[in-house]
C-alpha cells in the first residue's frame, strides 16, 4: 500500500476546494458535511430545482468530480424531486403503512440520504487516490439509489419467498395521555413492557397481543397494537404515565416540537474525528491483503464489526461496498437476528441486507480470552467500528485509547445513540430519538398532529453518518500519519434530517410544511404522486384522476408540462416494475439485492 507524504492534517479535506453546483436538496447537506470536513467550498452556482448535483474537488488529496441525480436508475421522468423519489421506490408505502395508504415523508429523506452518499462516495475516490491506487476520479450516485438502498431491509422481505411473522397492518404508537401529550414508549424484552401495560390496568390479552407486533415495528414500519392498549394510556395524565414508566423499566418520551430543542442543532457536525497519537518511524500503518475488488476504493482495507440491530452494521455494509473486508464480531451461537423471518434458504432476508458478503467469527467478548482475541484480531486491522451501549467498551478494555496501544493506525469508529451532547436523553433507539428529536412533527404536514415515522430514518440515516464518518477517517489517517476515532451518532443523523426545516424557520418561513403537502392522489387502478411544484395544478383536478387510471392520468399531467408518477404500492412487484428494469439482483440465498449505492468510473 503506498503511502502520500504525511502532513499532518488535522481534517481530511484541508488543503482541498470543492466547487459546488446544482439544486440545493441535493448540494446543502453535502456542504455542510464537506465544510466541516475542511474543505474549502467555492460560491455555489445557482441551479435548477431539478437536474444533477456536482461536487468538483482539487486539492491535496487529489482530485474527483461526484454526481448526484434525482433519477440513477429510475427514468428521468418518473424521479424529478423528493416526493416523486419516495413514490417511485416504495417509501411513501412503507412510511404509509401505519395509515393503511401510501404517505409522502414531509422531511427531503432520501434527498438528504443521498447526499450523505455524496460525501461518502468522493471521501472514497480520494482515499483510493491518496493510497497510491488506479482509482477512477468519477464516482455518480442518486437519490433513487439512495432511496432504494434505506428500503433494503423491507424490500428484501417482500420479496423474500416465507411470509412475515406478524401481519402487515394499518396502526402503531404514538400513544396520547389523558392530557393530550403525545409520547413514544420503548421495552427491549416483553417483561417492562407487560409490566408497564399493568401498571396503566391495561387487559392482560391485550398486553400479550399487543407485544410481537410493537417488537417487530422496526422491522415492518407498522404495529397494529390493540386499541386497548391505547384507550389505556388515554385514562391516565401524563405524570402517571411517567411514573408507570419509572416502575417497569420502560422508557417514554413525549413527542418535542422542533422549535423546544434548545442547544442541540447550532451548527454540530454530525460526526466528529480525533487524530491520536502520531505513529513513529517504526510503527507503519497495519498491512492490508492483497485487494479483492482492484477498482474499489477501500478494496485491501480490512474492517472489523461489533454491531447489532441496523446503525453499525448497515456503516460495515457500506463500507464492504466500497471495496473493504469486513469481519463481523458475533457472540456465542451466532447472531439471533440471522433467525429473523422471512428467511431466504434459512437465513433472515433483513439479515442479508445488512451483512451479506460479510465474514463472521464467534467470540466472547465478557470473557478475558474472548477480549484478547479481539485486541489480536484489532492490531492487524484498519477499522474497528462498534455501537455498543456507553461505556461498554471501555469497560472491556476495547477503547480508542486501549486499542491504539496494540495498533496506532487503526480508526476506531464508534455509531451511539447521543454522543454523550444531551443529558437527560431517553434510550439511544431510532423512535426515541425521532420523538425527542422534533421529527415526529417534521414527518407530517402541518394540519396533522406529529407522529414519529414507523420506518427506521435514523438508524438508517445513521448508519449512513457512520460509513462517512469511517472514510473520513480513513483518509484522515492517511494524510496525518495517525490514527483516528470517530464517533458518528443517531442525534447527529436527526440533526442531519432536521436541519432543513430549521434554516427555514431562521429565515422566516414556515417550520413545517403546509396542509396536503405530498399526498398521493387516488386514481382508478392505484395512486399518482405529483412532483412537489406540480402538486398545486395536479390536486386542484383530483376528482379526474379517481375516474382514470394511473398511466392515463400521468399522460393527461405530463401533456400540461406537469410533473407526476405512479405511487409503488407493492413492494413484492417492485423488481418487475418497468421503471426499474433489471436494477435488483439475487443473492445466492435467493434473497432480493438493491442497487450498490455508486457508480465508481
Amino acid at each position: 500500500m503506498g503511502h502520500p507524504a504525511v502532513i499532518r492534517a488535522s481534517r481530511p479535506l484541508e488543503e482541498v476546494t470543492v466547487r459546488v453546483a446544482g439544486p440545493s436538496a441535493l448540494t446543502a447537506p453535502a456542504a455542510r458535511h464537506l465544510r466541516a470536513l475542511g474543505a474549502t467550498l467555492t460560491p455555489q452556482t445557482p441551479g435548477a430545482h431539478t437536474g444533477p448535483a456536482t461536487f468538483e474537488a482539487t486539492g491535496a488529496a487529489g482530485a474527483t468530480t461526484a454526481y448526484t441525480a434525482w433519477a440513477d436508475v429510475l427514468p428521468d421522468a418518473d424521479a424529478v424531486d423528493e416526493a416523486t423519489v419516495q413514490a417511485a421506490t416504495g417509501m411513501m408505502q412503507v412510511h404509509g403503512r401505519r395509515d393503511g395508504r401510501p404517505r409522502g415523508l414531509a422531511v427531503d429523506y432520501a434527498a438528504t440520504c443521498a447526499s450523505v452518499l455524496s460525501v461518502q462516495g468522493l471521501l472514497a475516490a480520494l482515499l483510493g487516490r491518496a493510497r497510491g491506487g488506479a482509482h477512477p476520479a468519477q464516482v455518480t450516485t442518486g437519490a433513487d439509489r439512495a432511496a432504494l438502498l434505506t428500503l433494503g431491509q423491507y424490500l428484501a422481505a417482500a420479496n423474500a419467498p416465507e411470509a412475515e411473522a406478524v401481519p402487515l397492518a394499518p396502526g402503531g404508537p404514538p400513544f396520547t395521555a389523558r392530557c393530550g401529550t403525545r409520547f413514544e414508549l420503548e421495552a427491549l424484552d416483553p417483561s417492562p413492557w407487560a409490566r408497564f401495560w399493568r401498571e396503566l390496568g391495561a387487559p392482560e390479552e391485550a398486553i400479550r397481543t399487543g407485544w410481537q407486533p410493537f417488537q417487530f415495528r422496526y422491522a415492518t414500519a407498522c404495529a397494529p397494537i390493540p386499541e386497548e392498549l391505547h384507550r389505556a394510556a388515554r385514562a391516565v395524565p401524563w405524570a402517571r404515565v411517567q411514573q408507570a414508566a419509572a416502575t417497569s423499566g420502560a422508557e417514554v418520551c413525549p413527542l418535542y416540537a422542533p422549535a423546544a430543542l434548545p442547544g442541540t442543532t447550532a451548527g454540530t457536525a454530525p460526526w466528529s474525528l480525533r487524530s491520536l497519537t502520531p505513529r513513529t518511524a517504526d510503527q507503519p500503518l497495519p498491512a492490508t491483503g492483497t485487494a479483492s475488488h482492484a477498482a474499489l476504493p477501500l478494496s485491501g482495507l480490512t474492517v472489523l464489526e461489533a454491531g447489532r440491530r441496523i446503525q453499525a452494521p448497515l456503516a460495515a455494509h457500506l463500507l464492504r461496498q466500497l471495496g473493504a473486508e469486513v469481519l463481523r464480531i458475533e457472540p456465542p451461537g451466532g447472531d439471533p437476528l440471522r433467525g429473523m423471518p422471512p428467511c431466504c434458504e434459512d437465513v433472515s432476508a433483513r439479515w442479508l441486507a445488512l451483512n451479506r458478503a460479510k465474514n463472521a467469527v464467534q467470540i466472547d467478548i465478557k470473557s478475558a480470552a474472548g477480549q484478547a482475541e479481539l485486541r489480536e484480531l484489532a492490531s492487524g486491522a484498519d477499522v474497528f467500528l462498534h455501537n455498543w451501549a456507553p461505556g461498554k467498551a471501555e469497560q472491556l478494555g476495547l477503547d480508542a485509547d486501549r486499542l491504539a496501544a496494540v495498533n496506532p493506525g487503526l480508526v476506531h469508529a464508534y455509531t451511539s445513540g447521543w454522543a454523550g451532547r444531551l443529558p437527560g436523553a431517553p434510550m439511544g433507539t431510532d423512535f426515541m430519538v425521532q420523538a425527542r428529536m422534533g421529527i415526529g412533527a417534521l414527518a407530517r404536514p402541518a394540519d396533522e398532529p406529529p407522529a414519529p415515522s414507523l420506518m427506521t430514518l435514523i438508524d438508517v440515516l445513521g448508519g449512513l453518518l457512520g460509513a462517512e464518518a469511517v472514510v473520513a477517517g480513513l483518509l484522515l489517517r492517511e494524510r496525518s500519519g495517525s490514527g483516528v476515532r470517530v464517533e458518528s451518532s443517531l442525534l447527529g443523523a436527526a440533526e442531519a434530517l432536521t436541519a432543513p426545516a430549521l434554516h427555514r424557520a431562521a429565515a422566516g418561513a414556515e417550520l413545517r410544511r403546509p396542509a396536503g403537502f405530498r399526498r398521493p392522489l387516488p386514481t382508478a387502478d392505484g395512486w399518482i404522486a405529483p412532483a412537489d411544484d406540480s402538486a398545486p395544478a395536479a390536486g386542484a383536478r383530483a376528482a379526474r384522476w379517481t375516474e382514470m387510471t394511473s398511466e392515463q392520468a400521468l399522460d393527461a399531467l405530463r401533456a400540461d408540462g406537469l410533473a407526476a408518477t405512479a405511487v409503488t404500492t407493492d413492494l413484492g412487484a417492485l423488481p418487475q416494475d418497468r421503471r426499474l428494469s433489471g436494477a435488483f439482483t439475487r443473492d445466492p440465498h435467493g434473497s432480493l439485492v438493491v442497487p450498490t449505492p455508486w457508480r465508481f468510473v
